[in-house]
């Protein structure tokens, strides 16, 4: 069973006619034949009585209110692809990481917004690995992660990456630490240190970074807010590793104090008893979306719109943590 031949019963149904069906349809009166006694052979029955006026028989009967809904549910979803193809969509959902909402997204918004003011944005803060999960159950279109080769593999998806950034260390401005330009490694693990939650892919890489250099990770707490990071730092002892760009509101704060991690050949390379730390950590953020959704106008935009502005912007912030 075909679509036109239920279009070409639905015609004929109409009419009553063969000719006037086959004029309706557009095509010829042989083509509208054919179609009916193809879909009478499908159906095993004959649906129309072939007198003066083509008059349906009870097969008919039951088939007219069924071929209408199924020729309109078609009609519909032929007409919300093709809307679909032109940019035509409601909205556009996307997930992002705290630190990319915070100073990456709102000049793309906005943008966005311009260039596309019937569609509506949905925008959503999320750790990586949730925001991943909802970009493979549909619920977004974009996601804007830390990179995981774990978590980004699969075939279907697409993943560019957009910025990479290093790890610097929060602290208070009266921590013990705070004495150091460069924080040494013998001694940042000494101390307890805040992490965000299980789900967050900052706590996996400072995990995987602690092990790599087979050390332990004193965690005392787990947050999942970069508010909440610099309330706990700022009253003691705990320290935070995170991303600069997670640290752009803290630069201005005169109770807490930034400090990256001293690298291995500027003095304190012959304190590491396995010789592992070779660099600082630093993350790298990524876009993620499927190859289906890039072919939709809007989400291409969107897509187009990220890859140009997190370049200048990520060069602004980083102009700016070191005039800070």
């Amino acid at each position: 069973m075909r679509i036109e031949q239920l279009q070409a019963f639905l015609a004929v149904a109409d009419t009553g006619n063969f000719g006037q069906a086959a004029q309706q349809c557009g095509v010829t009166q042989s083509t509208i034949s054919r179609q009916i006694q193809s879909l009478e052979t499908d159906l095993g029955l004959p649906l129309f009585h072939r007198t003066a006026r083509a008059k349906l028989t009870i097969a008919g009967e039951k088939l007219l209110p069924r071929a209408k809904r199924i020729c309109s549910e078609w009609t519909n979803i032929h007409q919300e692809l093709a809307d679909l193809r032109a940019g035509k969509q409601p909205e556009l959902c996307v997930a992002a990481i705290h630190s990319v909402c915070a100073h990456y997204l709102p000049p793309i918004l906005q943008k966005f917004c311009t260039d596309y003011p019937e569609v509506q944005l949905r925008v959503t803060a999320l750790g990586s690995d949730r925001a991943l999960k909802v970009l493979r159950d549909g619920l977004v279109d974009i996601a804007l992660v830390m990179n995981n080769r774990f978590l980004t593999s699969s075939p279907e998806m697409v993943v560019e990456v957009l910025y990479e950034e290093e790890i610097e260390v929060l602290l208070a401005v009266d921590h013990p630490l705070a004495r150091y330009e460069e924080i040494p490694w013998p001694e940042l693990i000494r101390y307890p240190q805040v992490v965000f939650k299980d789900g967050y892919g900052m706590q996996r890489l400072v995990q995987e970074w602690f092990s790599r250099q087979d050390a332990t990770l004193k965690t005392a707490m787990e947050l999942n807010t970069l508010d909440a990071f610099r309330g706990v730092v700022r009253q003691g002892n705990l320290i935070a590793l995170l991303p600069r760009s997670a640290l752009h509101d803290a630069r201005g704060d005169s109770s807490l104090a930034i400090r990256p991690i001293s690298r291995p050949d500027n003095g304190f390379g012959s304190l590491l008893s396995n010789g592992k730390l070779n660099e600082r950590p630093t993350r790298q953020v990524v876009l993620v979306t499927t190859n289906d959704r890039l072919q939709i106008p809007p989400i291409e935009h969107f897509c187009r719109l990220v890859r140009q502005m997190t370049c200048s912007t990520a060069t602004a912030l980083e102009t700016a943590s070191l005039k800070g």
